[in-house]
């Protein structure tokens, strides 16, 4: 598993969960999205343009 908190949002991957690889997003212990990493889209939730920038700069970094 791994739990990177940034922006005010926890972002969080399981190592062997479920295709598509993906990544779930918390904010205030609820979970606010899951994001498709592979497509770059929703899962299920809606982002928005902060958590979408936030995703990227986690992925270029290679955090995710």
């Amino acid at each position: 598993m791994g739990k990177i908190r940034r922006g005010g949002y926890v972002f969080i991957t399981w190592a062997g969960d479920h295709a598509p690889r993906h990544v779930h997003v918390f904010k205030d212990g609820k979970e606010v999205l899951k994001w498709n990493l592979e497509g770059q889209a929703e899962i299920e939730g809606k982002a928005t343009k902060k958590i979408k920038k936030l995703i990227a700069e986690l992925f270029s970094e290679g955090q995710l």
